[in-house]
């Protein structure tokens, strides 16, 4: 709640994107008001804290930690406290990300839980660890009262199935979903969207919320909303592509388009949405604003259409991918 000091204590594997999930978590909720601060009490990984202090600067946001201190529990504690006295609102605890066999980052766990007295206990987990997701999640709930989970790393094609086993590991709802390596890469979870992805049906109502925020033109907005989508919408799209955030969230986003871009292929993706974009600037503003217009191979366009730049002869494959 706004007004008061509220303590979150974030949890989870080693390498699962832990502390640039803190940082996100603190931004999202700078963003809608709150003051927020961050807590370094990860003493086992070099260079924990500068990773923290880094990701926290960039996005201003007052943080906490040490070099020379160890003990983290310590470290919690000192850092709770002194932002409980600066009067923060959201007070996010990083602590060591560990494995379910490492009993004595364990029992430190169950120490600065004890000592920092936590609102909420988040477990951090990566949407690709599969069915594992269980059995870390089981460790982490019989050790700690994990409040809710984060699923991090969904922008490759990890479709996240384990996130349902972490949920029902732990007992406790998915709250927010990482998209990304930006800031701003990080939503609520939604059920209904979180489903359409895995079924590759894409998140309409969420790329709607996108276009919303990035102040998008408007008429495009409602065309969206009511299922007309065309050749001419998809080319705004991909030219406000910058302010929807990274290419591959976007495409899981429109239904039966996340296979164009193949995973870890960003820079690949960039240059054939390049290509897409010479295509369809080629085409009439009838083939652009038909959505149910037939396209044949008789058509003269081949030539006119197909040839980009840096290519010596036309791509069919590639305008037929822009029309499918």
């Amino acid at each position: 709640k706004k007004g008061k000091p509220n303590v979150v204590m974030f949890v989870g594997l080693q390498g699962n994107g832990k502390t640039t999930t803190c940082v996100k978590y603190a931004h999202y909720h700078q963003r809608k008001g709150w003051k927020t601060a961050l807590v370094c009490a990860d003493t086992f990984r070099a260079g924990a804290f500068d990773q923290l202090k880094q990701n926290a600067t960039k996005a201003r946001i007052p943080f906490y930690g040490s070099y020379t201190e160890t003990d983290p529990v310590k470290l919690a504690m000192e850092g709770v406290n002194r932002f409980k006295l600066d009067k923060f609102e959201l007070i996010i605890v990083d602590t060591s990300g560990r494995h379910k066999q490492e009993k004595a980052l364990f029992e430190e766990m169950e120490q600065m839980s004890e000592a920092v007295n936590p609102n909420d206990i988040i477990f951090v987990m990566d949407s690709s660890i599969g069915q594992a997701a269980e059995d870390q999640a089981k460790a982490f709930r019989s050790s700690v009262s994990v409040g809710s989970v984060i699923v991090t790393k969904l922008d490759g094609h990890a479709k996240g199935g384990g996130a349902l086993s972490a949920v029902s590991g732990t007992g406790s709802p998915i709250t927010f979903i990482g998209i990304g390596e930006h800031m701003t890469d990080f939503e609520p979870f939604n059920t209904q969207s979180f489903v359409g992805r895995l079924l590759g049906l894409g998140d309409i109502s969420g790329l709607m919320n996108m276009i919303n925020e990035a102040d998008i033109d408007k008429e495009v907005y409602e065309r969206i909303a009511e299922g007309h989508f065309t050749l001419r919408d998809m080319r705004d799209q991909f030219e406000n592509i910058g302010k929807l955030g990274p290419l591959s969230s976007v495409m899981t986003m429109l239904p039966h388009m996340q296979n164009l871009l193949p995973a870890g292929k960003g820079k690949e993706g960039e240059e054939r949405v390049k290509q897409f974009m010479v295509i369809m600037d080629s085409m009439t503003d009838a083939e652009l604003d038909n959505p149910k217009i037939q396209f044949t191979t008789e058509r003269e366009m081949s030539t006119q259409v197909l040839v980009l730049p840096q290519q010596k002869a036309p791509n069919i494959r590639i305008a037929e991918g822009t029309i499918e």
